[in-house]
C-alpha cells in the first residue's frame, strides 16, 4: 500500500488484550484457559473508533502475528480518510496476505469511528432495527459430565443452548445436558467426525435428542461428503469452518442449508454484511457467530444481527475480564445498544485505548 501524508490528528494503536476464561474452553481443535485477541484504536479528528479480532489456531493465526499485521497497516491508515473506509478495507484486502482477524480489527475500529462521526449507532447506519435482533445461544464446551451439567444449570436465563460436541464422548455430553435441561439444543462438531456415516449416524441419534441443527460436522474440504449427508438427515447443516469469506458460499448452497458468518474469519463488518445478503440471495440460511473474544467484536457482530436466521454471539460471556460493555443478553435477547458506533464503555481505562 502506497504511504499518503499523516493526516492531522490521526493515530492508531495496537494491543494484544488476554481474555481470561470462565471455564476451560475445550472444543475438537484446543483447550484453553484464555485467549489473547488483538485490539485497536484508530483517532482521527479526535474522535477514536475501537476494534479487535480474535485469531484461532485453526486459521494459522496468532495475536502476534495478527499485531504485526495491523501495525503494518498503520501509515496507510494514518494518511487515509476513514470516511472513504470501504475503499481503505478494499486497499487492505488487497495488499494484506491473510491475517483476516487483524483485518476484522482494522475494519471494526474503521467503522465504530464512521459510526460515532456520524452521531448514529451501526445497526441505524445499516438501516436496520434493533428490535429484529434474535435470540443467541449460549455454548457449552466440551467437558466432562459433570462439569457440563455444571455450565448448562449457570447457563439458565438462556432458552437455547450451542453444545459442542466431535469427540467419541458426544453421547455422554448430550445425555449430560438432557439430564438437566430439556432446552433446544444447537450443536456445533467443529469438524470433528472423519467420515461420512459416522456423520449420519451422529445426525440422526441428535434428531432423537431435540437439536435443531448442526454446524460444521465433517471437514472444511468434504463438501462433497457433506452433500451425501445432507440428503439423509433432516435437521438443517450449517457451514462453519467451510465458509470464511464471501467467495465461499457458491461451493457451498448445495451441501449446507446455511452458513456462520464471524467477522474475525471474514475480515471484518463490512464483509460479513456482503456474506449475509449473498447467502440470503441463494436462499440459505444466515448465523452470526463468534470467536472466544470481548465486547468489542462481538458487539460489532450484533450490529449486523437484525440480518440473520441464527445468532450465536456469547464469546463475551464466557470471559472474566472483558475490558468493555456493549451489546446485553436480556433472556437469550440480544439488547443492542443506543449510542453511536459500536456504543461501547469502557470497563477500565488502559492507556493504550486513546480518547473517545
Amino acid at each position: 500500500m502506497n504511504n499518503p501524508a499523516r493526516s492531522f490528528g490521526a493515530d492508531f494503536k495496537t494491543e494484544t488484550v488476554r481474555l481470561y476464561l470462565r471455564h476451560t474452553w475445550t472444543t475438537t481443535m484446543s483447550s484453553s484457559l484464555y485467549r489473547d485477541t488483538l485490539h485497536t484504536v484508530y483517532t482521527h479528528d479526535g474522535i477514536s473508533g475501537y476494534g479487535e479480532g480474535a485469531p484461532i489456531i485453526r486459521y494459522h493465526e496468532d495475536s502476534e502475528g495478527a499485531r504485526k499485521a495491523a501495525e503494518s497497516m498503520r501509515d496507510y491508515l494514518l494518511g487515509a480518510d476513514p470516511m472513504q473506509f470501504s475503499k481503505i478495507m478494499q486497499d487492505v484486502f488487497r495488499h494484506v496476505e491473510d491475517n483476516w482477524a487483524a483485518k476484522a480489527a482494522v475494519d471494526i475500529s474503521l467503522m465504530d469511528w464512521v459510526g460515532k462521526k456520524l452521531g448514529v449507532p451501526l445497526y441505524s447506519y445499516f438501516g436496520l432495527d434493533p428490535k429484529d435482533a434474535p435470540l443467541t445461544t449460549f455454548s457449552i464446551g466440551i467437558d466432562t459430565p459433570e462439569v457440563t451439567k455444571q455450565k448448562v444449570q449457570e447457563a439458565h436465563d438462556y432458552p437455547i443452548l450451542k453444545v459442542k460436541v466431535g469427540l467419541d464422548t458426544d453421547e455422554e455430553t448430550i445425555g449430560a445436558v438432557r439430564a438437566v435441561s430439556s432446552k433446544p439444543l444447537r450443536v456445533d462438531a467443529n469438524e470433528g467426525w472423519k467420515d461420512k456415516e459416522e456423520a449420519v449416524r451422529k445426525i440422526s441419534w441428535l434428531e432423537k435428542q431435540g437439536v435443531e441443527l448442526i454446524e460444521q460436522p465433517l471437514p472444511a474440504s468434504m463438501i462433497e461428503e457433506t452433500r451425501w449427508v445432507r440428503e439423509r438427515v433432516r435437521i438443517p447443516i450449517i457451514a462453519d469452518e467451510s465458509c470464511r469469506r464471501a467467495s465461499d458460499i457458491p461451493k457451498l448452497k448445495d451441501a449446507f442449508d446455511g452458513v456462520n458468518i464471524k467477522l474475525d474469519k471474514s475480515g471484518g463488518i463490512l464483509e460479513a454484511y456482503r456474506m449475509i445478503y449473498f447467502a440470503k440471495s441463494l436462499g440459505m440460511k444466515t448465523m452470526l457467530g463468534c470467536m472466544v473474544s470481548s465486547s468489542v467484536s462481538v458487539t460489532a457482530a450484533a450490529h449486523l444481527s437484525p440480518l440473520v436466521d441464527y445468532a450465536d454471539l456469547d464469546g463475551n460471556l464466557l470471559v472474566t475480564n472483558d475490558p468493555f460493555r456493549g451489546v446485553l443478553v436480556e433472556l437469550g435477547k440480544l439488547v443492542l445498544p443506543t449510542g453511536p458506533g459500536l456504543g461501547l464503555n469502557a470497563n477500565d481505562s488502559p492507556s493504550w485505548k486513546g480518547e473517545s
